[in-house]
Order: C-alpha cells, then structure tokens, then sequence
C-alpha cells in the first residue's frame, strides 16, 4: 500500500491542457536536440576526442544550464533556452558511448530508439487511462535508482560485464517506473501550475534518456556475449 498523496486533486481543464501541451512539445523538441547534439559531436573530430578524453568536465558543462534552467523554470524564454543548452550538451556528452555501442553491435541505436518509443507510449498510456494511484511509487523507484548508482560505481572499479547487463536492466525497469510516477504526477496530480511545464519536461525527458540509454547498453550487451 502507498502512503497518502495529497496533490492528487485535478485542476481546471484548460491549465491542465496548457501545462500538458507544453510539457510534451519541450520533451520532444529537447529529444530532436540531443540528437543534433550527438551529430555534432560525431561530425567533430576533435569535440569528438576532447568528450571522449574528458568526460567529467563534459559532464559539469552539461549540468550548469541544468541547474539554471531549474532557478529560472518559470522565466520564459530563458527556461527554454537553458534547457535546450542542457539537451544539446547531454547529446555531446553521450556521443561517444553510441558511437563505440553501435561500432560493437551496428543497428543497436535504431533497435533502443523504437523499443523507448514503444515504451513510452505503452507506460503513457497506462498511467493516462489507469485509476491507480502511483503515488507510492516514486520513493520505491528512487531508492531503486540509488542503489543502481551505487552498484554502477562499484562496477566501475571490478569491471563485470555480466555484473553490467544485470546493471542495465534493472535500470530499464526503474526508468520506466520513474516514467509511469512522472507521466501520473503531471496528468493526474496538481503538483504543476501551467508555467512549470519546464520542471515536468525535464523530468520525464531525463526518464526517456536514462530508458532509451540501457536498451543500447543491454542490448549490445547482449549481442557481444
């Protein structure tokens, strides 16, 4: 049983429909530049190099217009322009992992971005049009996240490919609970005023990155063994 939920009441219909509206097109823009953020990398030799060679620095790069874009969420256009800044980034940063996926299993990147697409619309649909209430499942699935973290970071250091595939589905398993809370919390609960579609659509987007990123990671997993 789920603990209670006390923003579970549904506001207007028009709010409800604008913040709806906006969340969605943001995700799927934000998911058009990311790739054009991963083109550019590829076609940049030495972006390329510099990401490969540095990826924490690549990775503080990525996280400051984040962290941005969260104090100014309801600034617009500043909000949308630092959170396209953070997508365009985040492609560079995960270029160099799809490049040497696909180099180890050619096809695999096209096999995980239709698998995420179904199962976003699969998981979408079933938070949409499911009456459960999936309150309890957000602090379920981010206590399952932190331990992905900390099993990942071991992992870091003994290297276990079977340790690694294990790693990778039990993240496709909580990204896609995480995206059914996020899905339910933005349509069903009012946590959201109509001016945060920037904190929703970061949510949600960074579930679509993490899911669509353990496919490739399971699936050329999957095909080198």
């Amino acid at each position: 049983m789920g603990v209670s939920y006390t923003g579970t009441l549904i506001r207007s219909g028009e709010e409800r429909a604008t913040l709806v509206r906006r969340t969605y097109g943001l995700v799927f823009v934000s998911v058009i530049v990311t790739a054009l953020g991963v083109a550019f990398c590829l076609s940049q030799a030495s972006v390329f190099n510099a990401v490969a060679a540095h990826p924490f620095i690549t990775m503080l790069a990525m996280f400051a217009p984040l962290w941005m874009a969260m104090q100014a969420r309801r600034e617009f256009p500043k909000n949308i322009i630092l959170t396209l800044l953070f997508t365009f980034i985040e492609g560079i940063f995960i270029a160099p992992f799809l490049a040497l996926a696909e180099q180890r299993a050619p096809g695999v990147i096209g096999q995980a971005g239709i698998l995420t697409l179904s199962t976003f619309g699969v998981l979408t649909l079933y938070a949409a049009l499911s009456k459960r209430d999936f309150s309890a499942w957000g602090s379920f699935f981010i206590v399952g996240l932190w331990v992905l973290i900390a099993t990942s970071f071991l992992n870091f250091f003994f290297q276990s490919a079977v340790a690694a595939l294990w790693i990778a589905g039990a993240t496709v398993l909580v990204f896609s609970g995480l995206l059914v809370f996020d899905t339910w919390r933005l349509l069903r609960t009012n946590q959201y005023g109509a001016d945060d579609y920037v904190s929703a659509a970061v949510m949600i987007y960074l579930d679509l990155l993490n899911l669509f990123l353990a496919l490739v990671n399971l699936l050329s997993g999957g095909r080198r063994n």
